[in-house]
């Protein structure tokens, strides 16, 4: 019977916050607002991330995760003050091709890949395109990248070696220049040199590739990395290695291996520190578990932000309620209603306000997931703890901001109560 009384309270509750919020339409909308701008970046922001990192993780996974680069210097979110002093990896020498001639012919190496990017004009009978970004690749490429070529074909270790004059153009590119026609066997112009298309690259839609430029929606084509360096004037003396261990479950062994020889051919002393970095894609995780997390934490704060106008609304709105209703709780009070009853009445109201404002953010959350998700690369979606923070923060801040006017009609006395006018 107890829980009878609760339920018929609460549901009297509800029935009053909607006749407040219809009677003060400016207060309640200012509320609701606030709650709902909330809930909103937490749900938006949640859903967005939870979308980067799967991606994210997607594209690790295609790399394969005992993959691991070997560059001129670390990656973090850390930035320097720009002097040598306190950024010495800023003196380190680049990692070139004799690096990795000698590490591809390690045992613990399945394959290691050369690449240096740059730009360049493609031109295709009257169709000119003056920006177009280009990689130069060792012919084991696909092994460390996890898209695909189709129509076509990979250059083979032939043809790189010879710098043949053969080019491989993303779909994006593809349907730029030859649109609905096949390219393969076409010739196009490369920086003025004449390049056979011989197959399409498919890229696979990660955020990681996307977020450097290697997605599928940018126009890119792939060379042989001799080919670059002959006919493209590419130098091939800054360059990154992608290294692929023949065993994946003795990633370390590989990379002391690689260690060890990096070191020798510089001729590095024991006592010295690398001038090189090896980084792993637990480190490429790590960063991006880093760099997130900060800016879901700014995140938070507007969130916070938001929840304390919403919150400032619910005492302003409660307080004016409470005083309007004074003589009504000392009827109901003289009627044999309990301080617990009236307590828990207005604080039902207040959370009722604040979860309209929270559906209303929540709807307009999971809609920005949509429109990232179709939009773009990133396969956003709320996740269910986004959900439950969002309506927990703000069925929370419902319950303290109208504690106070709710402890005060709970508190008054009933003959004063009925004498109020």
């Amino acid at each position: 019977m107890r829980l009878w009384s609760r339920i018929l309270t609460s549901i009297e509750g509800v029935g009053i916050a909607l006749d407040a919020i219809r009677s003060n339409k400016v207060r309640a909308a200012l509320t609701i607002m606030g709650v709902a701008v909330g809930v909103f970046v937490v749900v938006g922001m949640g859903a967005a991330i939870h979308g980067i990192s799967a991606s994210f993780e997607s594209d690790v996974n295609e790399m394969g995760a005992s993959t691991f680069m070997v560059r001129r210097r670390g990656i973090g979110i850390n930035s320097c003050d720009g002097s040598d002093d306190t950024c010495a990896d800023r003196r380190n020498p680049p990692v070139t091709l004799a690096d990795w001639r000698v590490i591809k012919e390690l045992p613990s190496v399945q394959a290691a890949v050369p690449m240096f990017f740059g730009g360049m004009s493609v031109k295709y009978h009257d169709r000119n395109l003056s920006s177009v970004n280009y990689e130069a690749y060792g012919h084991q490429w696909l092994e460390t990248d996890g898209g695909d070529i189709l129509p076509g074909r990979n250059f083979t270790e032939q043809e790189n070696n010879a710098a043949a004059m053969v080019a491989i153009l993303n779909d994006t590119l593809a349907k730029q220049l030859f649109g609905q026609s096949d390219p393969i066997g076409k010739t196009v112009q490369l920086s003025d040199q004449s390049f056979q298309v011989i197959g399409v690259y498919q890229a696979t839609a990660g955020f990681l590739k996307t977020m450097d430029g290697r997605g599928p929606n940018r126009p890119k084509v792939i060379v042989p990395l001799e080919s670059a360096r002959r006919h493209l004037g590419a130098s091939g003396r800054w360059i990154m290695l992608t290294v692929k261990p023949r065993d994946p479950n003795n990633r370390a062994g590989a990379m002391d291996e690689v260690t060890a020889v990096m070191r020798a051919n510089r001729g590095l002393r024991p006592s010295q520190p690398n001038n090189f970095a090896l980084v792993g894609q637990d480190r490429l995780m790590e960063v991006f578990d880093q760099l997130f997390g900060a800016i879901f934490l700014v995140g938070l704060t507007l969130s916070a932000v938001g929840l304390l106008v919403g919150g400032v609304g619910v005492v302003a709105i409660m307080m004016i309620s409470v005083t309007e209703r004074t003589r009504e709780i000392g009827v109901r009070k003289a009627l044999g209603a309990t301080r617990a009853t009236i307590l828990w009445q207005f604080l039902v109201e207040a959370a009722t306000l604040t979860s309209i404002g929270a559906a209303v953010g929540l709807a307009l959350g999971t809609l920005l997931a949509m429109l990232i998700r179709s939009a773009t690369p990133i396969p956003a979606s709320v996740p269910a703890s986004a959900v439950i923070a969002a309506l927990g923060a703000a069925a929370l801040t419902g319950i303290l901001f109208g504690m106070a006017p709710a402890a005060r009609a709970a508190n008054l006395d009933p003959v004063e109560a009925l004498r109020h006018e």
